[in-house]
């Protein structure tokens, strides 16, 4: 036969497990604000990588096609409702298409476009602002005159 001793210490009181709540609640509240900054901050770093990759992709077009290859909006000077790489043998086909990004802020130019060599025409050097709501850092992607992209984590002053 099992003793009462033994029988009273297998389980927690109901005054320990409101105390572990109150505990695990004020923790989640504290933690709370700085998740949010951070996924905040890998929203943005995300939306620049792939508009860094998207850089990078069109001028390997157009050096692999010796063509004149663009990278533009979907909608006129409104980058985050997408942008996309447009095959410079067919109009109608696209090469890479991106989707829109919500609660975000891209500036840039009307489009970029590479020519064979890999350098942006007209001797141009875009830079493409990003802001998110939420985010304390904004990014910045700049093409340099070689046509390479580079990030940084500020503002894309002149």
């Amino acid at each position: 036969m099992v003793s009462t001793a033994s029988r009273r210490a297998r389980g927690f009181t109901l005054t320990e497990l409101l105390t572990t709540l109150a505990v695990v609640a004020v923790l989640a509240a504290v933690a709370a604000p700085s998740l949010t900054t951070m996924i905040a901050n890998m929203r943005s770093r995300s939306v620049s990588s792939d508009l860094y990759a998207a850089l990078s992709r069109t001028r390997s077009e157009a050096i692999k096609r010796n063509a004149e290859v663009t990278l533009a909006p979907v909608t006129a000077q409104a980058w985050q409702h997408g942008w996309s790489i447009r095959d410079p043998g067919n109009a109608a086909r696209k090469l890479d298409d991106h989707p829109a990004v919500p609660g975000a802020t891209v500036t840039g130019p009307a489009s970029v476009i590479y020519l064979p060599n890999g350098r942006v025409k007209n001797g141009a050097v875009p830079a493409f602002g990003i802001a998110l709501a939420g985010n304390d850092t904004p990014r910045c992607i700049r093409v340099d005159l070689s046509g390479r992209p580079n990030q940084t984590n500020t503002t894309c002053a002149p």
